[in-house]
């Protein structure tokens, strides 16, 4: 008989790992709550956005959360015999009490206490920085190592919880607990994002979505009952579908609308107010709750028609006889949008198109591997007597000149440009050799974190030397970070480096990509040709894209250097920490079961929490200032990344000749 209790540490003690589980714990403990407390309180002056007055909900959300932390804890004791230490995991795979729940409850309750913790305290940083940056870290922690330290440790053992997990991929019949699940987790997060940004409001620069002639047309407010007829008509749908792969596809639809819908609503200032009106009566005053309850800020793209198509498409699917009425429903839903006047014309061209996007989402998935993969065979150089000139220099130089150009625009000046690209290029270099040099035939590898280094460093030289604000330099290199790294990608993809992992379930091959160009690293140094990997370089453009649409809309609304360059480095970071979990260089050295660029991204984090803190609250001009010379500036520093990136010299043994075998 098992005695109930376990205790995690040995009779005979092992003493420097009894010292490690006991730092592990102070410091996940004592020092990043204190750490996250005191960065709330630092950063009061950066974050100048509403707090909801609700105490009462703060306080209920820390309850639970709490509740979920501490059960959680007693789970992995008692169940799992051990410690909730990712560095020291229990013994055991947990699946029951909390954890068969949720996944990851412990996690879950934290973003619960701090989000409970500033509303009771309104405080703005710790509802809008803190809460979400901790939310992030956790999500890079379990998406790039926890879940597959699992997986690896208990591959036997299927677990899937009951709430924010995807439906299997199963032709087994939907049981009703899996369509509540899945309802939940399909209009949840929306909702929650939605409601977030109508509370924020509109940008304070707001650009109308409605064209002059709209303001004019008439206002129906009879035609809010069609309105919404969204809601209901909606919400129904998942629970139409048959089996159980059917409601994983309506979510993965749904998680795609909620992702790209509210990446646009956030990333640019347009809003509708809705058209005005004179009315008295049940219909006017119901269209009045309606205006009240919404907002201007959540327009475009119109969700009420996106959700409206692919709730049509849904019920067409599964019942094919009412196809024609499901879609009547949703056309009647959209015309509504403009006879109430809550949408103009271009929020509902606007959402239908992202409908559509929703509803054939695997396809354009499909389309973007199969791009993908041509583009990563797609390797081809030129040689002009000892010099060979390699097709994915274009990239190179193009991401250059652009981040160089747009940085030029930010600041006004040109000067301090040449030493921040000059330094950047240096310190790739000799990154590159430092780390990579030499390994697979090749001696002039580059490093993304050697180029921030020597960015960092020629940035300082540059505000010393020409009288430059260095927070206003790196605030305006925040900004054109994410362009540089989103389009340099492409490079990664035709040369083969930063190339993913092979992916070996065989269910999920189908969204890898294969390379068998002799000539990518790929096939040269990791010898994975023809096998189907992880299209990692398009996962980091992704998140670049995510990072730039926030950082942009920030400045856009005035926010300060420091707070743009805090945002780049968590976002960076995070990114970066989960991209790594699908890369598959054989030359990237492991420390303590991470990946060496994981530990740095992990440090970019700590740098923008530090970079919030630290520097003087500077602020960016609003606006672009261009000038010729910023164009020959940009064009130099393009040539300049072209050549290092993508000229060589095959016939040389030297050092810093080749880029390819």
């Amino acid at each position: 008989m098992e005695f109930p209790f376990y205790h995690p540490f040995p009779r005979f003690l092992n003493v420097k790992e009894t010292l490690n589980k006991i730092g592990y714990g102070l410091i996940f403990c004592l020092l990043l709550p204190a750490v996250l407390v005191g960065w709330a309180r630092g950063t009061t002056h950066l974050v100048p956005l509403p707090v909801p007055i609700a105490p009462g909900l703060g306080g209920g959300l820390a309850l639970v959360g709490v509740a979920l932390v501490v059960g959680g804890m007693a789970d992995l004791w008692f169940r799992g015999h051990g410690l909730p230490m990712t560095a020291f995991p229990p013994v055991r795979l947990v699946t029951a009490g909390f954890y068969r729940l949720l996944a990851h409850p412990i996690y879950v309750g934290a973003t619960l206490i701090s989000a409970g913790a500033s509303l009771v305290l309104q405080s703005a940083s710790g509802l809008w920085l803190v809460t979400p940056t901790l939310t992030l870290a956790w999500l890079a922690l379990t998406t790039g190592f926890e879940n597959a330290d699992l997986a690896r440790r208990f591959p036997t053992k299927p677990y899937t919880p009951l709430l924010a997990t995807l439906p299997p991929d199963s032709a087994a019949p939907a049981l009703w607990p899996q369509r509540l699940a899945a309802a939940a987790l399909a209009f949840g997060p929306w909702l929650l994002g939605y409601e977030v940004l109508i509370f924020l409001g509109p940008s304070s620069r707001p650009i109308s979505t409605f064209l002059p002639p709209e303001i004019t047309w008439p206002v129906w407010p009879w035609t809010v009952a069609l309105y919404a007829l969204a809601y209901p008509f909606t919400v129904l749908a998942p629970f139409t579908l048959r089996t159980q792969t059917q409601l994983r596809t309506f979510v993965l639809s749904a998680v795609f609308l909620t992702t790209l819908g509210l990446f646009l609503q956030v990333s640019l200032p347009l809003v509708a107010a809705p058209r005005a009106f004179v009315g008295a009566g049940f219909w006017a005053e119901w269209l009045r709750f309606e205006r009240a309850i919404d907002g201007s800020a959540g327009a475009w793209p119109s969700f009420h028609v996106a959700w409206a198509l692919v709730a049509a498409h849904t019920y067409g699917r599964q019942l094919p006889k009412l196809k024609g009425v499901a879609y009547a429903v949703a056309l009647i839903i959209v015309g509504a949008c403009l006879t109430t006047g809550m949408h103009s014309l271009s929020d509902v061209l606007a959402g239908s198109g992202l409908g559509w996007a929703a509803r054939h989402a695997d396809t354009l998935g499909r389309g973007l591997r199969v791009r993908f993969e041509r583009l990563a065979n797609a390797w081809v150089a030129w040689q002009v007597g000892p010099v060979r000139i390699l097709n994915h220099s274009l990239y190179a130089a193009l991401a250059m000149a652009l981040g160089t150009g747009v940085t030029c625009a930010l600041l006004g000046a040109w000067p301090p440009m040449t030493l921040t690209v000059g330094g950047g290029l240096l310190g790739a270099g000799v990154w590159g050799q430092l780390v990579e040099g030499g390994r697979g035939g090749l001696s002039r590898p580059f490093g993304y974190y050697g180029s921030l280094l020597g960015g960092l460093l020629g940035a300082g030289a540059a505000a010393w030397w020409f009288n430059q604000s260095l927070t206003e330099l790196l605030g305006a290199a925040a900004l054109t970070c994410p362009l540089v790294q989103g389009v340099g990608r492409l490079r990664c993809v035709v040369q083969g480096c930063c190339h993913g992992s092979p992916i070996t379930t065989p269910a999920a091959a189908g969204v890898g990509i294969r390379v068998w160009h002799p000539k990518s690293r790929v096939v040269a140094v990791s010898g994975l040709g023809g096998q189907p990997i992880h299209a990692a370089p398009a996962y980091s453009m992704f998140a670049n894209v995510l990072i730039a649409g926030l950082l942009w809309r920030l400045w856009y609304e005035g926010a300060t250097a420091p707070l743009l360059i805090g945002i780049y480095f968590i976002g960076s970071g995070a990114a970066r920490f989960i991209e790594e979990a699908y890369r598959g260089e054989v030359q990237t050295p492991v420390f303590g079961r991470l990946k060496l660029y994981q530990w740095l991204a992990l440090a970019s984090v700590l740098v923008g929490i530090g970079a919030t803190l630290l520097l003087p609250p500077v602020g960016l001009a609003p606006y672009l200032r261009w000038a010729p010379a910023y164009g020959f500036v940009a064009a130099l520093a393009g040539a300049t990344a072209g050549f290092a990136l993508g000229v060589d010299f095959p016939f040389s043994n030297r050092r810093f000749s080749r880029l390819a075998t």
